[in-house]
């Protein structure tokens, strides 16, 4: 009878224990419900979205949860990014290399490269960044010449993705980066859990909200 009453208090306090450990997420403190919610890009899938920039040293330090978000998703979601110019001509610069990297299928080659050129090898000045800095580093990153880097990143095709991508994110009210937007109807700033972590099981908490599995 001891032994049981023991056995039910133990599991009593890993049960009281496994609730102080997961916190409550509570809409208007951790995370924002976007009215209207946003269209995504991933029809049938659960998006999450980062909006960022090259030019933002939080989001090229945010990089490596950025991953773990990523490589933690369920099957039926998905991650993606989206460049915030946020009315700094550098960072529409920053916008036009991502915009150029996605149309010719190597952003998995140069986003992580970009990064690198800017804040670790300096080739690439993160305040006052040309299309002509940035060209060579899409040639050793991914063989694109410098030329059509160029040319495209000047293109009709990407004047359009920025002026609809800037009308999206004032629209999702992102002021800051990096951001993070769940599945178009919830907005989640980096520092909304207190911790990466924490980001981490906010992110899933809200993917699973939206029927992740």
């Amino acid at each position: 009878m001891f032994q049981r009453l023991m056995m039910g208090l133990c599991g009593l306090m890993i049960s009281v224990a496994g609730m102080a450990a997961d916190p409550e997420w509570v809409e208007g403190t951790h995370y924002v419900v976007l009215d209207p919610p946003q269209q995504t890009a991933t029809p049938g899938k659960i998006e999450v979205l980062e909006v960022f920039s090259y030019g933002c040293p939080h989001c090229k330090d945010f990089q490596p949860i950025a991953d773990k978000i990523k490589q933690g998703l369920p099957a039926n979601a998905q991650f993606r990014y989206m460049p915030a110019e946020l009315g700094r001509e550098s960072w529409g610069t920053f916008a036009r290399a991502f915009y150029v990297a996605e149309a010719m299928g190597v952003l998995d080659k140069t986003h992580a490269a970009l990064f690198a050129a800017i804040y670790t090898d300096k080739k690439v000045d993160a305040a006052a960044p040309t299309l002509e800095q940035i060209g060579p580093v899409f040639t050793d990153a991914a063989g694109v010449k410098a030329e059509d880097f160029v040319a495209t990143a000047k293109s009709f095709a990407v004047n359009t993705k920025l002026k609809r991508g800037d009308a999206q994110i004032r629209a999702m009210g992102v002021s800051g980066t990096p951001t993070l937007i769940i599945n178009g109807k919830y907005r989640v700033e980096s520092n909304a859990a207190g911790s990466y972590a924490g980001l981490i099981n906010l992110v899933k908490f809200l993917v699973a909200k939206e029927g992740g599995k």
